[in-house]
């Protein structure tokens, strides 16, 4: 069954080395493998993997591709941009975040971009 299953998350990337350096030195992300095409795996927790696949530049799409549920949103946040990562802002009337935080209902969300252009996301749900 597909609720029994570890899942892979595949990010295009048009240059690897960039890529690679953002998410290991900036993200803290751990390099697991490289695939026969090419491909860069990394270990995100709970056996779940995220997969850098080498693509033409402009591949990536501008919605969220991935995000990241953290129990502090701050902290992370803080942790990050001591990393180097820009966090995005938004004021628009139905998103609209202070210090980088969206609130939406009780849940929170912060975006920021990849050095590919691909967008991230990290959420934080209340009680969980």
């Amino acid at each position: 069954m597909l609720t029994d299953t570890r899942t892979a998350t595949v990010l295009p990337v048009s240059d690897m080395e960039r890529a690679t350096h953002f998410y290991t030195d900036q993200l803290g992300l751990t390099q697991s493998g490289t695939s026969a095409d090419g491909s860069r795996r990394f270990d995100l927790g709970f056996g779940n993997e995220l997969c850098l696949l080498p693509t033409e530049e402009g591949s990536q799409s501008k919605h969220t591709v991935l995000s990241f549920e953290v129990s502090d949103i701050s902290s992370e946040i803080r942790q990050l941009e001591a990393r180097g990562v820009r966090f995005e802002d938004y004021d628009m009337p139905d998103l609209k975040t202070v210090d980088h935080i969206a609130d939406m209902g009780g849940e929170k969300a912060a975006w920021f971009c990849d050095s590919e252009g691909n967008y991230l996301c990290l959420h934080e749900v209340p009680g969980r």
